[in-house]
């Protein structure tokens, strides 16, 4: 692994990241209903999901499962009966548009089902098993490279997607007041949900 190799590596990595899909609207959703530390733990959620994909990866058992139909599938539905899942959560939210009482209760009891929300959604995405899979062989010559360096590649995805998420929480964190507001939070509401409900649909017809 060079450092030539690494720095275009980081550079696809970056417009990877940078590209909307389901961890940041699921990020985005934690962050409107539980603030900084909801965004936060749904961060921490994904990350902990990327790291699990990413080992897999590293250790040969993404190839076995992307290689393996039965597995392959159930994984996949898995990731979209929680997506739409989620996004039926969403929407329900907007319809009651009771958000003072549910928030209150939500910051008490929700800090393990905020990392859950961000973990499981990202683990049961077989798209990300299949993005390690077709973009590290490019940057890693198997005569040559160990296990550290596919971490290291692997692990750089994990890093950086938890840095850009951090960056949307905190934004979301500075605007909060503009956000709270009733109307506003159905609209953010409806819209997230709507496209969670959008990338399960995307997921289940990609089979």
């Amino acid at each position: 692994m060079t450092w030539s190799t690494y720095g275009s590596y980081l550079v696809l990595v970056v417009l990877v990241v940078l590209a909307p899909g389901p961890d940041t609207v699921v990020t985005l959703k934690n962050s409107f209903a539980g603030g900084f530390r909801g965004g936060l733990l749904a961060t921490a959620g994904i990350a902990t999901g990327n790291v699990v994909q990413g080992t897999a990866v590293a250790f040969g058992l993404g190839t076995l499962i992307v290689s393996s139909q039965p597995v392959f599938h159930t994984l996949r539905w898995l990731g979209v009966v929680y997506l739409c899942y989620l996004g039926v959560q969403a929407l329900r939210s907007a319809y009651r548009g009771e958000y003072a009482a549910f928030d209150t209760a939500s910051n008490h009891s929700g800090a393990l089902r905020r990392f859950r929300e961000g973990f499981l959604s990202n683990v049961t995405n077989p798209k990300v098993l299949a993005l390690y899979l077709s973009v590290l062989p490019q940057f890693i010559d198997p005569a040559h490279s160990s296990i550290g360096d596919t971490l290291l590649l692997a692990y750089t995805v994990a890093v950086l997607g938890a840095i850009w998420l951090l960056l949307l929480v905190t934004f979301v964190h500075t605007v909060r007041g503009w956000l709270q507001r009733r109307k506003v939070r159905r609209g953010l509401d409806v819209a997230t949900g709507t496209t969670l409900i959008g990338f399960g649909a995307a997921l289940a017809l990609e089979g």
